[in-house]
């Protein structure tokens, strides 16, 4: 542990496990004081999570009233909210906006709400994870969760340039194939034992990530070594994306 971040408010969003719990945790570790928000809602390893519908501004302003001031906000949740792959004429609306709601709009209502206050104090770090599927395509074939991605790395690069001369960092994080929660279990178990060999073989450092992967580029973004970094996005997949 370390007090890197001591008297920093963070606050992480989706962290009612995997990648977002392991943040929490690591930036706890870091010294910040760390709050979490979640649809689902649960505190894990120490990190308060509270049950938030981050897809609802009023749900959302009301969070952050109680969080109060925030100095590190990491855009984390998402998901594919139960769907699978199918073709772009069987995909109703509501699925469509469900996951584009999730992974880019709670980070829009997220970000706009602390921006003031990280304004008015001349610092702020903000990390969005986005995912591969937004830089290349989604493996499940799930056209709104690659598009909401890549929305992300977008809305990253523009709210950097508007935020930067304030003194606020934007950075996103692109994390590869990770075991983390129930839907990457199962979509690692569709695969089978040859798809999980071929997988494997595609990562140059011959292995799955994990969550302290990620953790650990959100730590790098958050501390003050990564002031005169923003706008950046980095592909933390162990080598995959460039196979």
């Amino acid at each position: 542990m370390t007090t890197e971040l001591a008297g920093k408010v963070a606050v992480v969003t989706g962290t009612a496990h995997g990648i977002g719990c392991s943040i929490a945790a690591a930036l706890r570790d870091d010294g910040a004081d760390v709050r979490g928000a979640d649809i689902e809602g649960s505190d894990i390893h120490g990190v308060s999570c509270e049950k938030v519908d981050l897809t609802d501004p009023a749900a959302v302003a009301d969070f952050f009233a109680r969080v109060g001031r925030v100095d590190i906000l990491v855009n984390n949740a998402g998901g594919v909210r139960g769907q699978v792959g199918r073709p772009l004429e069987h995909v109703p609306d509501e699925d469509w906006h469900a996951i584009v709601n999730a992974n880019l709009t709670t980070a829009f209502h997220c970000t706009r709400t602390v921006a003031p206050g990280m304004k008015e104090r001349g610092w702020g770090r903000i990390i969005n994870i986005s995912s591969a599927a937004g830089l290349t395509v989604s493996k499940t074939g799930i056209q709104a969760y690659a598009s909401a991605k890549a929305g992300l790395i977008g809305f990253t690069r523009q709210m950097a340039h508007e935020l930067g001369p304030l003194g606020i960092t934007v950075n996103c994080i692109a994390p590869g194939f990770i075991l983390s929660n129930p839907t990457t279990e199962l979509q690692w178990q569709s695969y089978g034992a040859d798809g999980q060999r071929d997988l494997v073989r595609g990562i140059a450092t011959g292995r799955l990530g994990e969550p302290a992967d990620i953790a650990n580029g959100v730590q790098f973004f958050a501390s003050a070594r990564s002031g005169w970094i923003t706008g950046q996005v980095i592909a933390i997949d162990g080598g995959s994306a460039f196979q």
